[in-house]
């Protein structure tokens, strides 16, 4: 981030006569290239424009912004739609002035990146990164191109699971490293179809293989793609059933007591990394199987979640090394726990989605029960917080907008033409918001 630092001091208004022109000429050569520098400042891009990764700037559904819409419709505050060829549910993400997505036709057999003009919506880039000729087997529930992309200047990072991984120049498009379909040194059979997104950190992308077959992290050189450090799980699952290895979360990292922490829950455990050597610092054996959110951090606790046994919904504190199932976990919640849609913690209250159409409130602090809401139809997208609102995308079309508050309190519910597995991005004013068949910029209509 670029300061511009001031002297405490204070220029003099008026110059005294012992003053030099020389020196007043210096004076107000500096003052005027203070007010260009000022009003450069004011036209960078802001920075809670961006919306870089999975859940965005910060990693849990939070935005800062101001302002956010209530209320839409296919007529009504729609700045534009735009139509997205094939099938992903990768969830949009934002640098700058572009949006950036994957897509895949319904047999997988390529894989793409769409670019979108932030003001416009229109086509900047449509990038083909190549052909599958046997892609595996990818259930109709999930699609070849669910993970999300991760941005930062000059580049984006995109993740097809073992159907590749690429780097992309945001300017023109081109592909300025790849690890092709099927690499040798990243193999993993999904079963279902790849979920888990790409982060970055540092001067890493960190993947994450939980399959059938194997289960691993790995984190790459972010300049050459080149592996750094490639880590397998080692969790004792209790069963020899790939399909209950396998898991489709994204990671986090987060810093205590001055630690980074690389937070990856997985079926069977959850378990946190140092991000800069791969090596484990602690677990926890909170069971279950298809593991799929980003863990949340808050309050001094972790959050996470588990699917088909398990904890259901847990809190812990993450605080000590090797296995902390029996000394640091709080509290643990199984009514109203999501299974493929992420919580979001706002404040002392964690709210959250289920799959059977019902949203959940819980006490973020004790996991005591506070209220639930059946509202219809399937949730498979996470919900974002901004402008003190909070929004949820169900598979249906419909987005509730609600009050963070202890009792259930709806604003709105918005029907589009078609459901989301994507989670939103947003802007100052704006969601962005991808469909099953296009991505929409919603404004807050003043």
């Amino acid at each position: 981030m670029l300061r511009f630092v001031i002297s405490h001091r204070k220029l003099p208004l008026v110059m005294s006569h012992k003053q030099s022109p020389r020196l007043d000429n210096a004076r107000c050569w500096l003052t005027s290239n203070l007010l260009f520098a000022a009003f450069w400042l004011c036209s960078l891009p802001i920075q809670a424009q961006n919306w870089p990764e999975f859940r965005g700037p910060t990693a849990d559904g939070h935005s800062p912004v101001k302002r956010a819409p209530v209320t839409w419709s296919e007529t009504q505050n729609i700045a534009w739609k735009t139509p997205i060829p094939g099938k992903g549910w990768s969830s949009p993400v934002i640098w700058e002035q572009q949006i950036w997505l994957t897509t895949a036709p319904l047999d997988g057999k390529s894989m793409s990146a769409v670019c979108l003009d932030l003001k416009s919506g229109k086509i900047v880039h449509d990038v083909k990164l190549w052909d599958v000729e046997k892609p595996q087997f990818c259930y109709d529930m999930n699609s070849y191109a669910s993970p999300t992309p991760a941005a930062e200047a000059g580049r984006v990072y995109v993740h097809f699971g073992v159907h590749g991984t690429a780097c992309i120049d945001t300017a023109s498009g081109a592909v300025l490293w790849k690890r092709p379909p099927f690499d040798p040194e990243l193999p993993c059979n999904h079963h279902r179809g790849p979920a888990s997104s790409p982060i970055l950190h540092r001067d890493r992308v960190i993947l994450t293989f939980d399959g059938f077959d194997v289960q691993y992290l790995v984190a790459l050189d972010k300049r050459t793609g080149k592996i750094i450090w490639k880590r397998d799980r080692k969790i004792d699952y209790g069963t020899t059933d790939g399909d209950a290895m396998k898991a489709y979360s994204t990671p986090r990292v987060i810093i205590v007591a001055g630690q980074e922490q690389l937070v990856s829950p997985s079926a069977g455990a959850t378990v946190a990394y140092d991000p800069a050597s791969g090596d484990e610092l602690w677990r926890v054996r909170s069971g279950g199987m298809n593991a799929s959110l980003r863990p949340l951090y808050a309050n001094g606790l972790l959050y996470g979640t588990t699917a088909a046994g398990g904890f259901q919904l847990f809190a812990m504190k993450p605080v000590g090394t090797g296995d902390l199932t029996n000394t640091q976990v709080v509290w643990k919640q199984e009514k109203g726990a999501a299974k493929r849609s992420s919580p979001i913690v706002v404040g002392e209250r964690i709210f959250m989605a289920g799959d059977d159409g019902m949203l959940t409130c819980v006490n973020a602090l004790t996991g005591a029960f506070l209220w639930n809401k059946r509202v219809g139809g399937q949730f498979s997208a996470s919900p974002v917080f901004a402008a003190d609102k909070l929004y949820f995308p169900n598979m249906e079309g419909t987005t509730f907008v609600l009050e963070p508050a202890a009792e259930y309190k709806e604003l709105a519910a918005n029907k589009l033409d078609s459901g989301c597995f994507a989670s939103p991005a947003v802007i100052e004013g704006a969601l962005i918001l991808r469909t099953k068949e296009a991505v929409y910029r919603i404004t807050a209509g003043d």
